[in-house]
């Protein structure tokens, strides 16, 4: 049996198309007839990778990438041939992420780099190996600060301030500074000042009353607030935000959670800060249901102190790489300002009340933000684009949590019976 010619590749073919009166044969550019060597479409991928031409990094790009870069499959890409890639194409890439390669290229001292970091990279998604390899580094990023860099437009320094506000690392920040898009934008903390506001002004209109709305007589009719006698309707430990006990309570909430929540959301998205602040106000209701069993919870007092003591507390952990201005000064202000609307609440909570024998609204949900923003809020702010499924931390708060809230159902169901507690009369 003689030898048989071997065919040419399909990608390599001029495209052909057959007609019954003629055919048209199509001519490709010269770099897709040619056969290319292995390192140069490695070199093409690379610069394509770098440029952003792949588009979304599906399992088949990935596998064509790892051929390329990683013949052997061993899962490693040679640090030499992986830096000499970089210079070659680095002037195609924003110079703060070409530095993150760098620095991921000289902090590992065995020569090679894991393919799968690289992979993140190029998807956006960066795990923790990759951040500890930068971290645990010999080399420092040796160009300037970000804070330094000079020329920038309006919109850019307003992403750089917002870096600052929130991240403790350089390297970090820099990453969030070319990689934000403000698409989309900071909708959820927006969208919920906006809808408080209303159902404020709603209600003042309807009870002709805007400061200490909590003291009229109808006050308590709302289907929105949280009432022992009604703790059955389970949308009650939610809607509750919507209801504020007068302007000076919506103020100080509305002003807080702009203030801290929309940057934290710009960097951390909507889905992460969300959950914080929707944790925050359910553990605020359940708290009120178990220690606080006769008084009814109103405002968004919850999910805004589980973002601001997460924030802070992230603050004091990494004290010394947060680059915000006047940080102690403005923690001063923040606990302040804290503090006065929690005394505000003490201070009503035992206030002779205007509808007896049902107390003013109880202050527990304040300490119930504060509990999810010192456990699940710090583990949220402290691992930027990581997944947070890889914390130990995570999953240990995170069970805390529910545990807490299975407690609190129970507790609901059979305690109020089993306790012979007076509960006020319903509304």
């Amino acid at each position: 049996m003689g030898d048989r010619l071997p065919e040419p590749h399909a990608s390599s073919s001029p495209a052909v198309a057959a007609g019954s009166e003629a055919e048209e044969i199509e001519v490709l550019d010269s770099e897709d007839v040619l056969p290319m060597a292995a390192e140069d479409r490695a070199s093409r991928s690379c610069r394509q990778a770098l440029k952003g031409e792949e588009g979304s990094w599906d399992g088949v790009q990935i596998r064509k990438q790892a051929e390329m870069f990683d013949p052997d499959n061993t899962g490693y890409i040679s640090t030499e041939k992986f830096r000499s890639l970089l210079q070659r194409h680095g002037s195609e890439l924003d110079p703060h992420k070409l530095e993150v390669l760098l620095a991921l290229a000289d902090s590992n001292s065995e020569g090679r780099i894991c393919y799968q970091d690289f992979v993140n990279l190029m998807s956006n998604k960066r795990s923790n190996s990759f951040r500890q390899a930068i971290l645990q580094g010999n080399r420092r990023l040796c160009s300037k600060a970000l804070l330094e860099e000079t020329g920038l437009s309006l919109s850019q320094r307003l992403i750089r301030h917002v870096a600052y506000e929130t991240l403790p690392r350089e390297i970090d920040r820099k990453w969030y500074y070319d990689s934000y898009t403000c698409c989309p934008p900071p909708w959820f903390m927006i969208t919920i000042t906006i809808v408080e506001v209303a159902f404020f002004l709603y209600n003042g209109v309807v009870l002709d009353r805007f400061v200490l709305q909590v003291t009229h007589p109808l006050y308590l009719k709302n289907a929105l607030l949280y009432h022992p006698q009604l703790r059955a309707q389970a949308w009650r430990y939610l809607t509750y935000i919507f209801m504020h006990a007068g302007i000076e309570h919506l103020g100080l909430n509305v002003v807080l959670q702009l203030l801290v929540g929309v940057p934290l959301e710009m960097v951390h998205g909507a889905a992460r800060i969300s959950f914080v602040y929707v944790a925050g106000v359910v553990a605020g209701s359940l708290a009120v249901s178990v220690a606080d069993m006769t008084a009814p919870v109103v405002g968004s007092s919850g999910g805004v102190y589980a973002l601001v003591s997460a924030h802070l507390a992230n603050i004091v952990m990494n004290w010394s790489g947060m680059k915000c201005q006047f940080k102690l000064l403005r923690m001063a202000v923040a606990l302040i300002c804290m503090s006065f609307e929690f005394g505000r609440a003490v201070w009503l909570r035992f206030h002779p009340s205007a509808y007896p024998p049902c107390p003013h609204p109880s202050f527990m949900a304040h300490l119930g933000g504060v509990m999810v923003g010192i456990t699940l809020g710090v583990i949220i702010l402290r691992n930027y684009e990581q997944r947070l499924q890889d914390q130990t931390l995570w999953w240990i708060f995170l069970s805390i949590y529910l545990i807490f809230v299975l407690f609190a159902i129970f507790w609901n169901i059979f305690a109020y019976s089993l306790l012979d507690l007076k509960l006020p009369p319903p509304p």
